[in-house]
Formats: structure tokens, C-alpha cells, sequence
């Protein structure tokens, strides 16, 4: 069986990121596990404000088609969540909000999130781990955008004592269930694939 592609995003910009630190180790972790993995930056891919106007009068941006292609290329994707105000990142919406309105020609609409597998995970500082910006990212993917979400999550609490100077995460419980997530997601990529 051949390894599944995997596509690792951070959900944030911000410099020295929980979620960016998170994602590398997800990366880390679905190599391990010997999957074909990429990581982005969504700062790679500027977006303006999701606006339908803007897609009315000259189509969605270029970065908006690039990520979709992107997400189309990959059959398991992992999202390493920030809480903001107990949501989602509005960067993470935006760029949700832009995948989900390309399509091509005859393209039925949400067709880029079948047929392939999300799983999530969060860092946070407070002692929730991002809790609450799971259950809104999963909600927008499962309900809004009817994907896939891998059942199994991981949460990262009081995240500025959780990576060590390599950043590597201290506690081995939080490190088992980084890596039962990302061998759930290769599992469900596999079957996604099939």
C-alpha cells in the first residue's frame, strides 16, 4: 500500500507559535510514520477578507486556487489550531472560507474536502489547549464544508511550558496521542485513497 500524502498546516503567523512548533512535530511524527508529508505557511499564500464580491468580479484570488490545488494534491490533511477569543484563527476561516468557494467548471460545491481525511490538533497557553478552537474548526469542517474529521484530536494545554528547548513536547502522554493522531490520519488518508 502506498504512503498517503499528507499536507501540514499552521493556523497561525505569529513568530515562535505554539501551533507552528506543534505542526513541525506533527511533520515529524507523519515522516516517522512514513508518510509522504508537506508543510506550508499560510503566510505563503496572502488572502484578502473573504468577500463574494470580489469573487463576482474577478474570480477568487490566485493563492485561493493555489491552496485548493494544494489541499487537492494531499489525502490527509493536519491543522494545528490557535484559540482566539475560545474560536478559530480568523486567518484559518479566511483561508477556509476561499478554498471552499473555488471550483472549476461543473465542480460540485465542497468538492475538494471529500474524499480525504482532516485531523486536528491545538497549543494554547490557557488550560483549555485550544479546546474550544477544535470544536469550532471541526465544526466548520464536518458541518460547514462536510469533511472528514479524524475523531481522535490532541490538545496542548498551558502551552508555554509544554515544549522543551528543542521543541519537543515535555509531556509523554501529550507525545503518545500526537502520534496516535497522526497514524489515525494516515489510516483514514489510506482508505480516503482507496
Amino acid at each position: 500500500m502506498s504512503n498517503p500524502r499528507i499536507l501540514v498546516i499552521p493556523g497561525s503567523l505569529r513568530s515562535g507559535s505554539y501551533n507552528v512548533k506543534l505542526a513541525a512535530l506533527a511533520t515529524k511524527e507523519l515522516a516517522l510514520a512514513e508518510a509522504d508529508v508537506t508543510r506550508i505557511s499560510l503566510a505563503d499564500y496572502p488572502l484578502p477578507l473573504y468577500d463574494a464580491d470580489i469573487v463576482a468580479k474577478s474570480g477568487p484570488p490566485e493563492n485561493a486556487l493555489k491552496l485548493k490545488r494544494l489541499l487537492e494534491a494531499h489525502r490527509g490533511i493536519f491543522i494545528a489550531s490557535p484559540e482566539y477569543n475560545a474560536s478559530i484563527t480568523p486567518l484559518l476561516k479566511n483561508t477556509i472560507d476561499w478554498i471552499s468557494v473555488v471550483r472549476e467548471p461543473g465542480e460540485a460545491q465542497l468538492a475538494m474536502f471529500q474524499n480525504r481525511a482532516f485531523a486536528l490538533g491545538g497549543a494554547s497557553p490557557g488550560r483549555s489547549g485550544a479546546l474550544n478552537s477544535l470544536l469550532t474548526l471541526r465544526q466548520v469542517l464536518a458541518i460547514g464544508c462536510r469533511a472528514l474529521v479524524v475523531p481522535e484530536q490532541v490538545v496542548i494545554p498551558n502551552a508555554t511550558q509544554a515544549f522543551d528547548e528543542r521543541d519537543m513536547l515535555t509531556d509523554a502522554r501529550a507525545a503518545d496521542l500526537l502520534r496516535t493522531v497522526v497514524r489515525k490520519l494516515i489510516a483514514y488518508a489510506r482508505l480516503c485513497g482507496a
